[in-house]
C-alpha cells in the first residue's frame, strides 16, 4: 500500500504541473515549492535549533498559534519553521513575524521527505489538527524526533478505522502524544491502542481569546460606523451575498452593512458592489470620501476582517451554503456578538454547540434570514443575550494551550 501512496504522490506531482497552466491557485502551488529548499539552505544553518509546525492552510496556523507563541517564549534559542500545504494559507501568511522561516511543505516523497528534515532537523514537531503525511511521518519516526498532534479531530470515516487502513494506522507510531479535541476523538484512538492520548479542547478558542487584549481599532471603520448600528458579514460567498443584498435594498432600518467576501477578484466586487441600490463604497477607493455618509462598506482586501468584527452588533458568517461548511465563527463570537449563519455547519462542532445554545442562528432560505436580521435589529434584549451567549461560549472554552504546554514540559524533551 505504501508503494501505491508514492506511486500517486508522484503522479499527483506531475499532473498539478499540467494543472498549474490554467489554474492560478495551483501555478502558486508549484512555484512556490521550487524554491523551498534553497530558502532552508540560506535560512537554517546546521548549528540552528529548530522547532517545526507544519499547517494545511490558514484556519490551522490560526489555530496553532497560541501554541507557536507558548513554544516561541519557552524555547527562544530555537528557530521556528512554519510550513503550509495550501497556497490559501502560505500567501496569506508568508510574512508572519512568529516564525523565522515559513515556507511550503515539500510534497511526500521519501526523497523530500528526508532532505528536508536533514536541512531543519527538527527538535520537536507538531502537526495541527490533521495532516497526516506517511512519508514525513515515517522519517520522523526513525529519527526518533518528538511529534504532537494538536487539536486533532478523529471521525469514524477517516482511513484510520477502515479494515483497509492498516498503513496509516502504523503512521500514527510516530506521534509521542495526541491532544485532541473531545471525547470521542480520544475513543476512537484508543480502539486503536493509543493511550498517549489527552483531550485538550480546541487550541482556536485561546486564539479568539486573545484578540480581545489587542488593539483592534481602524480609524475607517469608526468613521463608516458613526455610532449606527452595523451588521458584518465576513467571508461572504456569492450565495449568501445574494441573500444579504436583497435585505439590504429593501430594509429601511437605520443601519449599515459591512461585507468582507471571501473572493475579492475585482470582477466579483464590481458585480457586488452594482447588484447593492444603496450608496456604498469599497475598501480601494475609501480616501478622500466621508464614510460616515455611506450606507455599505464594501472589504476588498485581506487581513482585517478579525479587526471589523469589533464593530459588529450582529454578525453574518458565509460559506454556511457550500462545502465543507460555514467559515470561522469564532472570530465574531469571542467580540460578544450574535451570529447568522446559512445551513451547512455539520462539520464543524462549535457552530453546532451555539447554534444548539442559540447565540448562533442558522438561516437557510431569504425569508429566514430576513426575519432573523429584523428582530436582531429590532429587539435589543434578544440581540444583546445572544451576543453574550457568544461570548461565553468562547470565554468557557479556553485553556487547550495550558494543557498542551503542561503535558511537554513534563516530558522534558529539549
Amino acid at each position: 500500500m505504501l508503494f501505491l501512496y508514492n506511486l500517486f504522490v508522484i503522479f499527483a506531482s506531475q499532473a498539478l504541473k499540467l494543472v498549474a497552466v490554467f489554474t492560478p491557485k495551483i501555478k502558486l502551488f508549484v512555484e512556490g515549492r521550487k524554491v523551498i529548499f534553497p530558502t532552508l539552505e540560506q535560512k537554517i544553518k546546521p548549528s540552528d535549533r529548530t522547532i517545526w509546525f507544519h499547517a494545511a492552510s490558514l484556519g490551522e496556523y490560526e489555530q496553532g498559534l497560541p501554541v507557536i507563541e507558548k513554544i516561541k517564549e519557552k524555547f527562544p534559542s530555537h528557530k521556528i519553521i512554519v510550513t503550509f500545504f495550501s497556497p490559501s494559507g502560505y500567501e496569506v501568511r508568508k510574512n508572519n513575524t512568529v516564525a523565522d522561516v515559513t515556507v511550503y511543505l515539500p510534497l511526500d516523497t521519501q526523497k523530500n521527505a528526508k532532505q528536508f528534515l536533514s536541512l531543519i532537523h527538527p527538535e520537536l514537531v507538531f502537526f495541527i489538527k490533521y495532516e497526516y503525511w506517511l512519508n514525513y511521518l515515517s522519517e520522523l519516526k526513525d529519527l526518533k524526533t518528538p511529534t504532537y498532534l494538536i487539536s486533532g479531530i478523529f471521525r469514524e470515516n477517516q482511513m484510520f478505522f477502515k479494515w483497509y487502513g492498516g498503513f496509516y494506522r502504523k503512521a500514527l507510531d510516530t506521534f509521542t502524544y495526541f491532544f485532541v479535541q473531545n471525547e470521542n476523538s480520544k475513543k476512537l484512538l484508543r480502539q486503536l491502542g493509543k493511550a498517549n492520548v489527552a483531550v485538550s479542547g480546541d487550541t482556536r478558542f485561546d486564539r479568539v481569546a486573545a484578540i480581545l487584549e489587542k488593539d483592534n481599532s481602524l480609524d475607517f471603520i469608526s468613521e463608516f460606523k458613526n455610532n449606527t448600528l452595523t451588521i458584518v458579514a465576513g467571508s461572504s460567498w456569492p450565495k449568501d451575498e445574494s441573500l444579504l443584498v436583497d435585505f439590504i435594498n429593501s430594509n429601511n432600518y437605520n443601519v449599515k452593512f459591512i461585507i468582507a467576501p471571501h473572493n475579492i477578484k475585482e470582477e466579483q466586487i464590481q458585480q457586488l458592489k452594482n447588484s447593492i441600490s444603496k450608496k456604498t463604497v469599497l475598501f480601494s477607493e475609501r480616501n478622500d470620501k466621508n464614510l460616515a455618509d455611506y450606507d455599505v462598506f464594501i472589504i476588498d482586501t485581506i487581513g482585517i476582517l478579525t479587526k471589523i468584527y469589533s464593530y459588529a452588533d450582529i454578525a453574518y458568517v458565509g460559506g454556511g451554503f457550500g462545502n465543507p461548511g460555514v467559515h470561522n465563527i469564532l472570530e465574531p463570537a469571542t467580540y460578544g456578538v450574535p451570529i447568522v449563519i446559512g445551513p451547512n455547519y455539520s462539520h464543524f462542532t462549535e457552530a453546532i454547540a451555539l447554534v444548539n445554545l442559540e447565540g448562533c442562528i442558522s438561516i437557510s432560505k431569504k425569508k429566514e434570514l430576513e426575519n432573523t436580521l429584523t428582530n436582531l435589529i429590532l429587539i435589543v434584549v434578544e440581540r444583546d443575550e445572544k451576543g453574550h451567549i457568544c461570548e461565553t461560549f468562547v470565554q468557557m472554552n479556553k485553556g487547550a494551550t495550558s494543557v498542551i504546554m503542561k503535558t511537554i514540559s513534563n516530558f522534558e524533551l529539549l
